[in-house]
């Protein structure tokens, strides 16, 4: 008798870094440092992440004015000169925080629910081509060779919480050190420069995203609330096995565990993919925007990985923002409604002037 399960040691958390990922929190030495010099480290950091806000606004004029103009200098930078989409370019993708869930409704009256994603401070941080790209751990793409990564920041951070070995990261990029770093997968003609910002307008109100993240942590459970068991009655002769799993495995033939068996163990803490989200709504002022379903891995105010849909009937049939949005964010228009989705902000009771 042949029975196959699935192996659940392939999807187990990683409790421990890898070796070779920097350290990025130092050890806390504030009583060697003085009132005063904790003060004057304070107004350095705070002098230079002005100066590199200063910065990163006259880098993406630069960006503009390269994106717009028919013919780009000789021995520009990755990704001056604008490309044209295809179906089969993968772009970057964005990092955003889970700040909570909002239904909306349609025209038609039908409810839909939501959940609202954040995209924090997001900025490209280092681009490698598809001959200096080897990561430790393959993903599972098709023809990985044929495309490049581009690492991704979110959040800035004060320097002196980092340690000197992964603030090197940030040197050439010319922005401040970020609390979280992401790898997108992404065409070659997709390459974004070093310091170009990432907002909500990279993605168009109506597509399909993708969205990665890990579910909540709940530690070690029992079979009851980890897979669903109704459990044994409460009374009628049973004593102490009101929430144990029972019988795991027959005599005989096959006198043994199955792998795959329904056990008690680790509960969350999973990378899973959401895919086929809709874009419903975005808001520009706060880059935020609306997904579809409310069934997004993590908890509140965890981060995820949102990214164009690989399903081939999801795919982006018009040219998406392509390699992402350089215009100016009209903060004043505020909200984009997908066509199909009410707008409250619109009168609906209209009265006729006497």
């Amino acid at each position: 008798v042949q029975q196959l399960r699935p192996k659940g040691h392939l999807s187990r958390p990683r409790l421990r870094n890898p070796h070779w990922l920097l350290r990025q929190q130092r050890t806390n030495n504030a009583e060697l440092v003085t009132a005063e010099n904790r003060d004057f480290i304070n107004k350095l950091a705070a002098q230079h992440d002005s100066a590199d806000q200063k910065g990163l606004k006259s880098h993406q004029g630069d960006r503009r004015d390269l994106v717009n103009s028919t013919s780009a200098p000789s021995g520009a930078s990755v990704g001056a000169v604008a490309q044209t989409w295809t179906p089969k370019m993968r772009r970057c993708g964005v990092i955003a925080r889970k700040i909570g869930q909002y239904p909306l409704w349609l025209k038609n009256g039908q409810v839909i629910r939501t959940t609202l994603l954040q995209i924090v401070d997001n900025h490209i941080i280092k681009y490698m081509p598809p001959e200096k790209y080897s990561p430790t751990q393959a993903p599972n793409v098709h023809n990985l060779s044929k495309y490049g990564c581009l690492l991704v920041g979110a959040e800035s951070t004060n320097p002196a919480w980092l340690t000197k070995e992964y603030s090197r990261i940030f040197l050439d990029s010319g922005v401040a050190p970020k609390k979280t770093l992401a790898r997108f997968i992404v065409s070659p003609e997709a390459a974004l420069t070093p310091g170009t910002p990432l907002n909500v307008s990279h993605f168009r109100v109506g597509d399909f995203v993708d969205v990665r993240g890990k579910t909540v942590d709940h530690g070690f459970q029992g079979v009851v609330k980890r897979h669903g068991f109704k459990g044994m009655p409460a009374s009628h002769g049973v004593t102490k096995t009101h929430r144990r799993a029972g019988n795991i495995g027959g005599g005989g033939e096959k006198g043994r565990v199955w792998p795959g068996t329904k056990m008690p163990g680790h509960m969350g803490s999973r990378w899973r993919i959401l895919k086929g989200l809709r874009i419903w709504r975005t808001n520009s002022k706060y880059n935020v925007m609306w997904v579809q379903g409310n069934a997004v891995p993590g908890a509140t105010g965890g981060l995820v990985y949102i990214y164009d849909t690989i399903l081939p009937l999801r795919k982006c049939e018009l040219s998406p923002p392509f390699p992402t949005y350089y215009g100016n964010v009209d903060e004043a228009s505020d909200d984009i409604w997908y066509d199909q989705v009410h707008n409250f902000k619109d009168k609906t009771i209209i009265y006729d002037k006497e």
